[in-house]
């Protein structure tokens, strides 16, 4: 509880104050444009860090730039059916259906007052359980490290996406870039192909500025004349403002179902927010007693999967913190920034840098209250910036994202990288290959491979060290586990005779 007082201390000083207000505007803004989700918000953002020298202030406005872009993204998926995230489908699917019916003031609400009322829960149970889950890390190993790093790849590949080896390809093109460099125990050149430039590496930058920024934004404008342009109109101020005392009754149990089904998904390697958004849908769904409004404009179908969404952030920070495992290609952005400053997530990040986490943990319930206090009034802005023309805005964000790149390295070199590795995202996205998995790769592959070397070395070769401690072959067994997960549903109904589709889920960005 000190260390809490004193991270409060810290975020309610006038500078960080600024800090978590530029976040979560900044967030919102970006979040709102069509098509965006939160992890290209942080990605486009991210070279930003480079002229800053705080790390406290810049995590700080880190996490209101991600909740700012979350409820941004409901924005979107509300006003113009056109979720940034494959997490806030579920929110177009009753969140569009009620805005076209006259109700898109009390769908914008029950999501905002759902995020708010899931954040500050989560950001509790993050408080509770982050020290306790450091000081358990700290009995961790090398041999453990290295399990849980191919847990955390295996398991959001194989749950992201149709296809198995599509996730198994995106994953390898990611472990590849991210070994490119000097070998970190020999200084053997490895993937280098002669290029000076590469001996360095693929910066971590690079490649989330070139796969979200340029792939995703390419990826959108090439789909232009297939979105929806019409901005549904917010309906009158007279009358009922916001919500009703019926939305009320119908949106709070749904806010507490949804942050407890989203904390513990996203605490999970394999986390993130759309399994959890979507069980809170179909759950709501299944018990309602207002089940035929769903498909035409269900307020449970909007307050539970927010609520998800918001809560399965907070969880996504338990790994990320405590461990330096990433659970969705968000947490890896976040993780990417942490490298950016020479921070190492994990139990030591609790002794070295208290300061800095606790600021953090402190930052998501100050980021709530402005997220709330802000964007509700503001709301007639953030239709205005839905209007921006589709062309002007992704141009805008080609140059921003090539001068981002270029200030970060200093280098049209590197330019040219990020544009290619753009390039082969459009394709991948084209051809409906997951991104998450490529992110994970370049940034766990490195420290797998430390982790998997190191292990040897103090074994003297010997592999049996990866089954004979039990920790170690837990993990193992459940990233067997995780391949076969998605195909537990199809393999049980062969046993009944009948036929399903492999489990999957949408990818977190």
């Amino acid at each position: 509880m000190t260390d809490l007082l004193a991270g409060f201390g810290t975020v309610l000083s006038p500078q960080y104050l600024l800090y978590a207000a530029i976040g979560v505007t900044l967030g919102t803004f970006v979040g709102v444009l069509p098509g965006i989700g939160p992890a290209l918000t942080i990605a486009l953002l991210l070279p930003v860090t480079f002229s800053l020298d705080d790390p406290i202030g810049t995590f700080i406005m880190f996490a209101g730039i991600y909740y700012g872009a979350m409820y941004g993204g409901s924005t979107t998926s509300i006003l113009l059916n056109t979720p940034g995230e494959s997490a806030s489908v579920a929110t177009a699917i009753e969140g569009y259906q009620m805005a076209r019916s006259g109700r898109a003031r009390a769908a914008l609400a029950t999501a905002a007052i759902g995020s708010f009322v899931a954040g500050t829960i989560s950001t509790l149970l993050l408080t509770l359980f982050a020290k306790p889950f450091a000081a358990l890390a700290v009995n961790f190993r090398a041999a453990d490290y290295f399990a849980l790093a191919v847990l955390a790849m295996i398991a959001v590949t194989a749950l992201v996406g149709r296809s198995l080896v599509r996730g198994l390809m995106s994953l390898s093109l990611g472990l590849f870039l991210g070994l490119v460099g000097l070998d970190g125990l020999t200084g053997q050149a490895r993937f280098t192909f002669g290029t000076l430039q590469l001996l360095e590496g693929v910066d971590v930058v690079v490649i989330i500025v070139g796969l979200f920024a340029i792939g995703e934004t390419l990826y959108v404008a090439s789909r232009l004349r297939q979105l929806p342009e019409h901005v549904t109109p917010l309906e009158p101020v007279g009358g009922a403002r916001w919500m009703s005392r019926q939305d009320w009754a119908r949106s709070w149990r749904p806010w507490l179902r949804g942050t407890a089904v989203g904390f513990p998904f996203g605490a999970l390697p394999s986390g993130g927010a759309d399994v959890p958004t979507f069980l809170s849908y179909t759950y709501e769904k299944r018990r309602s007693k207002h089940r035929e409004q769903f498909g035409k404009g269900a307020i449970e179908g909007v307050a539970g999967p927010e609520a998800a969404n918001n809560a399965a952030f907070s969880g996504v920070l338990v790994p990320l913190l405590t461990l330096g495992i990433p659970t969705s290609a968000t947490a890896a952005v976040m993780l990417a920034a942490f490298q950016i400053f020479n921070l190492q997530p994990g139990p030591q990040l609790f002794e070295k840098s208290p300061e800095l986490v606790w600021a953090l943990i402190a930052s998501l319930y100050v980021g709530n209250v402005l997220l709330l206090a802000l964007n509700l009034p503001l709301i007639r802005v953030w239709v205005k910036v839905l209007q921006i023309p589709r062309p002007v805005l992704y141009a805008g964000i080609l140059v921003f994202a090539t001068l981002g790149v270029y200030v970060a390295s200093n280098s049209v070199v590197q330019v040219l990288i990020a544009y290619g590795i753009g390039v082969v995202g459009y394709f991948m996205r084209h051809f409906d290959f997951p991104i998450a998995p490529v992110i994970l790769g370049a940034i766990l592959g490195p420290m797998m491979e430390l982790q998997f070397r190191r292990t040897l070395l103090l074994a003297n070769g010997d592999f049996t060290v990866f089954v004979s401690r039990p920790l170690t072959a837990t993990l193992l067994g459940l990233v067997v586990l995780a391949v076969l997960l998605p195909y537990l549903p199809r393999m049980i109904a062969r046993l009944r005779g009948r036929t399903a589709e492999r489990l999957a889920f949408g990818e977190d960005d």
